[in-house]
């Protein structure tokens, strides 16, 4: 007969010897908490027995024993039964009972049984009434417990007074052990000289470099398996060796700041959901986010403590165990700053941002954050610090300084989100109607076209430049933010320092500014030149701004500009001549959007005015001043027809020229002459003589007089930048030139008599005394 149980699989015996496994796994947990229980009851018993037994009244011993000792015959005289005589049951219970820890320690005078409890209200009470009563005449004496006895009447504590030391002695001893310790210290720690101990601080500065450098190495080589050491070398920011702590902390926070910039991913990192942890995940997906959490956690940490100790130096507060001294905190600080910038810049996507962004404005490192604006392509970076910088900016009633608002205007932001009205008109990809199709195409290619249209619809889809469009809204957005904070300026603080800087950046963005506010920003912009509190650059600033709204957008507008033409011809001889001449290159951008994109309302006297003060002009400025000035009569004269009037000596028409009058349209520039280009043909730069001579010919465009390209293709404020001379530098440069030597005349004494000659040398040879000078001298011999 077969046996028809079937052997049990592999997989089956797995699970079975797991299962077992487990059983006794818990069994023999089960096992020890019973034991422990058991122990903690009998130690519990134990304590309680040993203060009841505290609380009671002590007795001496030998009474205790004589009493017990009389009590027991007595008993044994009255009620003592011979063992023969008890049933083998009764013998069985008092051993049972004999056996157990209660039947020992309880008090077998009572009548009460073994088991009833006893309250707790009671028990405390009659503990503190049995306590004896005794006056404190005595200084108590200090009681050692000791183990105490246990009997048949009972547990009886056993104590023992503690002995006292005499104070004089132990003095003694702890000054005899000082000796010795100090002795031992001045014989095992020699004084070193200062080249032993520089050569100490250069080994120990040594050693930490190697460690820092074995770490970082470390970490770099394989980030996943050594994210531990960051911890290791985040804890040497904490270096507590006065004579290399300050050099040890700086090189560790340059050190950390390189690796986060190595190691970092190109993405957010963000903290797993409660869910996603309760998942299973491969092995490489686990490791990987174990990375991701300790590199967060410790990029976190390293930053609260660069921030802590930015804060430490602000509020000039060092702690007790500090080893620097706040001289040399001032430097870890700047290091600490430093960092920060550059993480700002190198990890604009990364966690933490935001917090390092608000760190940095408040420290004003304007630097860094222009850097950020240059290289951020999408936008997120830049309306973050906006943001921050608008905050801050409102949050101190404008009290900042200018620097903070002039960084808006390294923003890359040229175009925003357009109205929807332009949405709709924007031509859209048209595909073939099912009647084109049917009439044009047969049938295979009617399937090909489908296909083809479904395909370029997908990628059209794709390509509606999803980031392009968060591009524009992020610009947008950030637009939105910075007008907001220079129209709070303009209405709320126009005496603020910060009023230039709201010039400068409405001058650059002024394009973008809704049509919707045109108006009523010309009307501030005229207010602010008119009421004369203005600086000369603020006042160019308002100009520029107010052409830049007008040529945009607003030639829908019926606004007059004349008042600002006006304004800038009469201030245009207000100019600095000298080297702070870089007002003259917002004053050439200010005449390119006046004259050369509102060509069309611009009359032939206010060009004609423009051209002669701007040909004065150039004669008492530096070279690239007169170089772009020139520049932009060669575009006044190309770009409106007779201006060659200037050129010809014979007055046009009536009237004399007025050149200290202010109006451009009534001072007759008609009737004067370009003198000034025959002086400028003379000029010591050879830029300027070109240009002169260029100009003097009626500034043709081909043949002789014409221009090179590179003088002629170039735009004013180009030009401008290109010739500056801030570098001491000449454009173009000087050539060097070989100095003649001068014929020597040997016998040049020849030509003197030779009793001059003597007497020359005579002269020569004297000293030379002053004698005071005596003029009433010879009045007085006249009189006389």
């Amino acid at each position: 007969r077969k046996n028809k149980k079937r052997v049990p699989s592999f997989r089956k015996l797995l699970r079975t010897s797991k299962i077992k496994l487990d059983n006794k796994l818990k069994n023999r947990q089960y096992k020890q908490q019973s034991a422990a229980k058991k122990y903690r009851k009998e130690q519990k018993k134990l304590r309680e027995a040993v203060r009841d037994a505290i609380s009671r009244k002590p007795f001496p011993l030998e009474e205790c024993k004589k009493k017990q000792v009389a009590e027991k015959r007595e008993d044994e005289e009255e009620d003592a039964l011979p063992l023969d005589m008890m049933d083998e049951d009764d013998l069985k219970l008092m051993e049972d009972l004999a056996q157990k820890a209660s039947f020992l320690t309880r008090d077998l005078s009572s009548d009460e049984p073994v088991h009833v409890k006893k309250r707790k209200r009671e028990s405390v009470i009659d503990k503190y009434e049995k306590v004896p009563r005794r006056m404190q005449t005595e200084p108590e004496k200090e009681l050692i417990h000791l183990l105490p006895i246990k009997d048949k009447g009972g547990i009886i504590p056993q104590t023992m007074e503690k002995p006292v030391l005499n104070g004089a002695q132990d003095e003694e001893e702890d000054t005899e052990e000082m000796e010795e310790a100090e002795d031992f210290s001045q014989e095992h720690l020699p004084l070193l000289s200062p080249e032993e101990m520089a050569a100490q601080r250069r080994q120990k500065l040594q050693e930490r470099k190697m460690h820092i450098a074995a770490l970082a190495s470390a970490i770099l080589s394989e980030p996943d398996n050594n994210i531990k050491k960051l911890k290791e070398l985040r804890a040497m920011l904490m270096e507590q060796d006065p004579n290399v702590a300050v050099i040890v902390r700086k090189l560790v926070m340059v050190s950390l700041m390189e690796i986060f910039k190595d190691i970092a991913p190109s993405y957010k990192i963000r903290p797993l959901t409660e869910a996603e942890k309760a998942t299973k995940v491969k092995k490489e997906t686990q490791k990987l986010r174990e990375f991701e959490e300790g590199l967060v956690s410790q990029y976190k940490f390293y930053l609260e403590n660069l921030e802590q100790t930015i804060k430490d130096w602000k509020q000039r507060k060092l702690k007790k165990s500090n080893v620097i001294s706040l001289k040399a905190y001032k430097g870890l600080a700047e290091i600490a700053v430093k960092c920060l910038c550059e993480l700002l810049v190198a990890l604009p996507h990364f966690n933490f941002h935001n917090n390092i962004i608000v760190l940095i404005i408040s420290q004003l490192c304007c630097e860094a954050v222009k850097k950020l604006f240059k290289q951020d392509k999408l936008g997120y970076a830049s309306l973050g610090v906006v943001k921050v910088i608008s905050g801050l900016v409102r949050g101190r009633n404008y009290d900042v300084r200018p620097e903070v608002l002039k960084v808006f205007l390294y923003l890359r932001i040229k175009e925003v989100e357009l109205q929807k009205d332009s949405e709709d008109i924007a031509p859209k990809k048209k595909f073939m109607t099912y009647k084109e199709k049917r009439k044009n195409l047969s049938r295979m290619q009617r399937k090909w076209k489908k296909a083809e249209e479904k395909l370029e619809r997908e990628l059209l889809e794709a390509e509606a430049s999803e980031s392009k469009e968060k591009k524009l809204k992020l610009h947008t957005e950030t637009l939105n933010i910075v007008f907001v904070t220079y129209f709070r300026i303009l209405k709320k603080a126009q005496k603020s320092p910060l009023l230039p800087a709201v010039l400068e950046g409405l001058a650059k963005f002024a394009h973008l500014i809704n049509v919707e506010f045109f108006d009523d920003l010309v009307i501030v912009l005229h207010s602010l030149i008119a009421s004369g509190s203005l600086s000369y650059r603020e006042s160019l600033h308002c100009v520029l701004s107010a052409f830049h709204i007008l040529s945009g957008q607003g030639d829908v507008l019926n606004i007059d500009p004349m008042k600002f033409y006006t304004h800038l011809y009469k201030t245009l001889f207000s100019l600095h001549a000298g080297g702070t001449n870089d007002d003259i290159g917002i004053v050439l951008q200010c005449l390119d959007v006046m004259f050369a994109k509102r060509r069309k309302q611009v009359s032939q006297q206010r060009a004609l005015a423009f051209l002669k003060r701007l040909s004065t002009l150039a004669l008492h400025v530096l070279p690239n001043s007169s170089v772009g000035i020139l520049a932009t009569n060669r575009v006044l004269m190309q770009t409106f027809s007779k201006m060659d009037l200037l050129l010809d000596n014979e007055s046009q028409g009536s009237g004399v020229y007025l050149p200290e009058l202010d109006e451009p349209e009534h001072c007759n520039a008609q009737n004067t002459a370009l003198w000034e280009l025959h002086l400028l043909q003379r000029h010591y730069h050879p830029t300027v003589q070109k240009f002169a001579a260029h100009l003097i010919v009626g500034a043709p465009t081909e043949g002789s007089g014409a221009l090179s390209l590179d003088l002629s293709q170039r735009p004013a404020t180009e030009l401008f930048e290109a010739y500056s001379i801030r570098g001491m530098t000449f454009n173009p440069p000087v050539a060097s030139v070989t100095p003649r030597r001068k014929d020597t005349l040997s016998g040049m004494d020849s030509f003197i008599d030779e009793e001059l000659n003597k007497q020359l040398q005579q002269h020569i040879s004297e000293t030379v005394t002053h004698k005071p000078l005596d003029f009433a001298k010879h009045l007085k011999e006249s009189s006389l």
